[in-house]
This record gives C-alpha cells, sequence and structure tokens, in this order.
C-alpha cells in the first residue's frame, strides 16, 4: 500500500464495478439524463491513448429511423454468423445478443480518419488505435455500472455497412454499436455463462512466467 492508494471504501467500490460490469441485452427503456450522459462520455474521453491521438469518435444515434437500420444490419450478421458456426447454429439463434430496439441510447463508438499520421506508439503495433478505443469503450462501460445503467457491446454488423449508413469518412471504422440505458436487474454472471455457451476460465489458467505456457 502506498500513500497515493484510494481509502478502502473507493477501492471497493472500484473493484466492485470491475467485477460486476455486464455486457447487457435486455433493458427496460426509459431514458439516460442529459447531464448524466455526459459524464459517462466525459468518462470515456479521458482513457488513455497511444500518442495522445485520441483515436476515438462517437456518434449519438437520436433517429428512431436509423437506430431501426442499425439493428437490420445486426440481425443480417447474426444469421450469417449462426450458419458460419454450423452445428452450434441453433443454440446461438436462441441467443439474445443485442437490444438496440428497447435501450435508452444508441451510441456507435468508431474510429477516426487519418490515423496513418499518427506514429507514435503505432508504427510497429498498428492497431493500437483499436486499443485506445477500447479503452474508452471500457471506461464508459465501468462508469455506467457505477450509475447503475446497463451497457452493451454489440459487434454483429458489417463495418463497411454501418459506415456507410452514418456517413463515416474514407479511413474511419465503425468499432461497436453501444447500447445504454437501465436494466430491471443486472446479470449475476456473464450472461453466455448462464445460458450455457461458454464458461469463464480461471486467471491461473491464462497467467505465464518468463515464458508461453510455463505456469508461475
Amino acid at each position: 500500500m502506498t500513500e497515493h492508494a484510494y481509502s478502502p471504501e473507493e477501492r471497493a467500490a472500484l473493484y466492485r464495478a470491475i467485477a460486476e460490469r455486464r455486457d447487457m441485452r435486455h433493458f427496460s427503456g426509459g431514458e439516460v439524463a442529459p447531464d448524466l450522459l455526459a459524464r459517462l462520455l466525459e468518462a470515456a474521453h479521458q482513457a488513455p491513448s497511444v500518442g495522445l491521438m485520441q483515436p476515438w469518435r462517437f456518434i449519438r444515434v437520436t433517429s428512431r429511423e436509423l437506430r431501426e437500420s442499425i439493428h437490420a444490419l445486426v440481425e443480417e450478421e447474426r444469421v450469417r454468423t449462426a450458419e458460419a458456426l454450423g452445428e452450434r447454429s441453433d443454440e446461438f439463434m436462441r441467443l439474445k445478443v443485442e437490444g438496440v430496439l428497447d435501450c435508452a441510447e444508441v451510441l456507435v463508438a468508431a474510429l477516426m480518419d487519418g490515423r496513418e499520421a499518427h506514429v507514435f506508439g503505432r508504427r510497429t503495433l498498428p492497431n493500437m488505435d483499436l486499443a485506445s478505443l477500447s479503452c474508452a469503450i471500457q471506461n464508459l462501460w465501468l462508469a455506467s455500472r457505477a450509475e447503475g445503467l446497463g451497457m452493451g457491446w454489440v459487434s454483429l454488423f458489417d463495418p463497411l455497412a454501418l459506415g456507410e449508413l452514418l456517413g463515416l469518412p474514407d479511413g474511419a471504422e465503425a468499432v461497436a454499436v453501444i447500447c445504454l440505458g437501465p436494466v430491471s436487474e443486472f446479470y449475476p454472471a456473464p450472461m453466455l455463462a448462464l445460458e450455457g455457451w461458454r464458461q469463464p476460465r480461471a486467471l491461473s489458467e491464462l497467467l505465464y512466467e518468463n515464458h508461453w505456457g510455463e505456469q508461475p
């Protein structure tokens, strides 16, 4: 413990938000107050980014027609994914994978255009722009959980089709459709685990020492 550590109560709250974060697919409608939404987006914007490039761009979808078009893209990809899964196709189709039509807010997180100009931190690892955006999304997720709002990251869509729908410039890339809003309850465990799709693995199985595959 160092002099810079938060209080025990503050640390407990932080670890609780991390442990109770869930990828939510069930929403109860309602709305997100403008000041709360602004607070959540500011939390996202405070994420670290390689070279301080801040590659994230957030598009708030307020048009019901546009929201329905996004849902249609997700549904198209859901069917394609089921076909690609083969023997687990029917099982996958029974899963609820998004709440685009039900949540209070829909946001699209995208990578900015012109990223090739940012070399700092990306010369050998160009995907650090995606890593930076992912940090922003995680900030948004944890802040939403702390505020009692559910959030879901939807990745079932064709990025080019969604980019065209939203008018993204050349070089920009849609990465996430974010569903945000009140929920009746939070899942007690990851929904895919509750549905029997896959069980989380213990950290001990994924932690190596010195070389790949060597357990501590």
